[in-house]
């Protein structure tokens, strides 16, 4: 089916913006580790205090791995994108600049239940599951922007390819949301293992659910 004619708007390659966000998510992954410092250490009590940083390594893991699903979805979506407006780029740039907040709750979490003050602990939780949900709404926005101007596409890739990756950020915020809920009325340990396990998911979904054997056939990546 022939595609749809659109009003021409000044376009540029995708280069610079492949560059400039794969820069920025590598500085924003290597600040997640000046998190993870060495414990007061007495004497012949080392191991014991590197087993009570444990939500410190939760809390890593969490955002790393939530990092890491952020570069595998942009690597996906800009292996289907052809040209960049400047509303592309200011959606991208959306995406980026919630990515970059991701360390700072991090340390705030890893912090505050090392404390083990509950109160504290709450707080961190649920500010971090608004961060994670503020993301996905960044993601929303970014394939909004595609499903809105399908002409920025590869010639190979559905008009409503984005459609579904749309409705698959929302469900992602609105289970951060869930998580960092649970976190705040129950135990904030068991929102971090929520956590660590959603962005397992939107790793093995990041070229769309058709990239699973179960919902159907591979689509073609952009050569």
């Amino acid at each position: 089916m022939a595609r749809r004619r659109y009003v021409e708007v000044p376009r540029s390659d995708t280069a610079r913006a492949e560059a400039f966000s794969d820069g920025v998510l590598a500085i924003v992954i290597t600040l997640l580790v000046l998190h993870l410092k060495p414990p007061p250490i007495a004497s012949g009590g080392l191991l014991a205090q590197l087993l009570n940083q444990w939500p410190t390594y939760l809390a890593y893991v969490a955002s790393y791995l939530y990092i890491a699903v952020v570069w595998l979805n942009h690597k996906a979506a800009f292996q289907r994108i052809k040209a960049m407006t400047r509303g592309l780029h200011w959606a991208n740039l959306g995406v980026l600049f919630c990515t970059a907040l991701l360390p700072w709750p991090t340390a705030l979490v890893s912090e505050a239940i090392a404390e083990g003050n509950p109160p504290d602990d709450r707080v961190a939780v649920g500010l971090y599951a608004l961060i994670g949900a503020m993301l996905w709404v960044s993601w929303m926005i970014f394939f909004h922007v595609l499903f809105r101007h399908p002409e920025l596409l590869e010639d190979s890739v559905e008009e409503t390819f984005f459609l579904g990756e749309r409705l698959r950020a929302f469900a992602g915020a609105l289970l951060y949301a869930a998580a960092g809920l649970v976190g705040v009325l129950t135990v904030p340990a068991l929102a971090l293992a929520i956590f660590v396990l959603l962005p397992l998911f939107y790793g093995l979904t990041s070229h769309g659910y058709a990239q699973l054997p179960v919902f159907g056939r591979r689509l073609p990546p952009k050569q």
